[in-house]
């Protein structure tokens, strides 16, 4: 296994304006998240991560099996523990929504219940990441899927993953 070392950042910036009796205010925004996960399994590490690019034909879905289904760009089987961060985008150019969900049998409690999901739409983009200890359970035949879904028939859906986590 090799050795993790990433950093997971969120920013939104820009500026607010609005015009007043005489001229304007403007109110700037600079927010950001950034979480540095250092190598190891636990508080703010990780030492793991799954990346691709994946397609599903109209109205397909599948079920990315955390728990030993996926490989990382070396060819070895990933069989996480927790997972500390992950980033779905869908492509610009789908013409459907990407749906990400927790199945309702051996779903990954990513979302708080079985079922529940998000939708992206084209150009769309889903993140969260958890640092603690804990991360997200994974638990091989009971917690360890996470489904992706076309949700049309018609034309092919086409997205990004990235998933960190440990091992």
């Amino acid at each position: 296994m090799g050795i993790l070392n990433a950093q997971v950042s969120l920013k939104v910036s820009g500026n607010f304006e609005q015009a007043v009796d005489v001229g304007s205010v403007k109110y700037p925004v600079n927010i950001s998240a950034t979480k540095n996960l250092s190598n190891g399994t636990g508080l703010n590490q990780a030492n793991q991560v799954f990346t691709d690019i994946r397609a599903l034909s109209a109205g397909a879905n599948e079920n990315l099996d955390l728990a030993g289904g996926l490989f990382d760009v070396f060819g070895n089987a990933i069989t996480f523990t927790k997972i500390k961060s992950i980033l779905i985008t869908a492509a610009a150019g789908n013409t459907n929504s990407v749906n990400v969900s927790r199945p309702a049998t051996n779903g990954l409690p990513l979302f708080i219940a079985a079922g529940d999901g998000i939708a992206l739409d084209p150009d769309a983009a889903f993140s969260a990441v958890f640092p603690s200890a804990a991360g997200i359970a994974v638990t091989a035949g009971s917690g360890d899927l996470l489904n992706i879904a076309n949700s049309s028939g018609g034309t092919s859906v086409t997205y990004t993953v990235v998933i960190i986590g440990t091992v």
